[in-house]
């Protein structure tokens, strides 16, 4: 399946933390064909891949599920839905938004905003848990079949841009989990280098609630965390940030193994794979931060996919470095390095 495919097939369901059963639906379906698939208590999605051999080492490479999103918290008198975050939502992205929550049936509704002939101060932006959503509906209405703790997102399919580039919802991280998937069919009857498990995680967004317990239940030599990271647009500094089209960045940092660094480095020299560096001073903000210190703690590298407009509904990423992150995974699980 062309990665492509698999970035539409896996943002398009909902899956804000928390409440991931729907993208967990999908993930599994498309991990079946590559391995024993279980999902856990906590909306992990684990993949045992292949055979696993006494003595061989354990490798994980892991995305997480979620997505940033809202959650509705209150249903006023007159009928508008008070909500709240579900990890780091845009607020500036939210007035006049299109919404879906995601109730016993689905309704659609608009978050409020004012006019700008009625605002006194339009660079204004009200934080999130005093965002109100017009279902058009009046309070009795919407306690039929809307329920406080019900999951909102802004809606957005999957768009292919110009210079092989898409936009969507969610690409943090499912163009992560598209790469994990990827890569299980590059090795797919391929001699590894390891005893492979695959996981995609939940509630990243709130913490990696799924990731500390994930690589906790497992046994774990080596995992590889693969997340997106910011890419830059116009106007800003290069060094900053990495590029889109230039490859997956690999992560170098004091929190990380530079075993692992410099050998996902040798390995993409070694099979002319595009690789850019992501050089970070303490803890990386992805699930690395909670597998590297799991049980005794665990060897730990990140792999990012570089990103405009990070945690908005029209995310953008190029295909050609989702495809690379893929390749290089694959390159390095069957042991194709010095």
């Amino acid at each position: 399946m062309e990665i492509k495919q698999l970035i539409s097939e896996l943002t398009v369901p909902e899956g804000v933390s928390g409440a991931e059963s729907s993208a967990a639906k999908a993930a599994v379906k498309l991990l079946e064909p590559y391995g024993e698939v279980s999902v856990t208590a906590q909306n992990n999605i684990i993949c045992k891949v292949g055979e696993h051999i006494e003595g061989r080492p354990s490798l994980l490479i892991e995305a997480h599920i979620d997505e940033i999103g809202m959650i509705v918290t209150y249903i006023t008198d007159d009928g508008f839905l008070k909500v709240s975050e579900c990890g780091g939502v845009d607020a500036r992205v939210l007035p006049a938004s299109v919404v879906t929550v995601y109730a016993k049936v689905p309704v659609k509704g608009v978050i409020t905003s004012v006019p700008p002939h009625l605002s006194d101060d339009s660079s204004a932006v009200p934080e999130v848990d005093r965002t109100y959503i017009d279902t058009g509906l009046t309070k009795e209405e919407l306690e039929k079949t809307v329920s406080i703790g019900d999951r909102v997102l802004i809606e957005n399919e999957p768009v292919l841009l110009q210079g092989n580039r898409m936009t969507s919802k969610a690409l943090d991280d499912r163009s992560g989990c598209a790469a994990v998937i990827r890569a299980l069919e590059l090795i797919k009857g391929k001699e590894t280098a390891f005893n492979v498990t695959a996981m995609l995680a939940s509630c990243e967004e709130v913490g990696s609630r799924g990731a500390k317990v994930g690589a906790f239940a497992g046994e774990y030599d080596e995992a590889i965390a693969v997340d997106v990271t910011f890419a830059v647009r116009h106007g800003e500094n290069k060094s900053d940030y990495t590029e889109l089209g230039k490859g997956p960045a690999i992560g170098v940092s004091s929190s990380l193994s530079q075993e692992m660094s410099d050998s996902l480095i040798k390995t993409a020299e070694d099979n002319g794979i595009p690789y850019q560096l992501e050089v970070m001073g303490g803890l990386t903000g992805t699930d690395a931060d909670a597998i590297t210190v799991s049980k005794g703690g665990v060897k730990t590298v990140t792999l990012s996919i570089p990103e405009r407009y990070m945690h908005t509904p029209v995310e953008v990423i190029s295909l050609d470095d989702c495809e690379n992150t893929a390749r290089l995974i694959a390159a390095y699980i069957t042991g194709r390095r010095a």
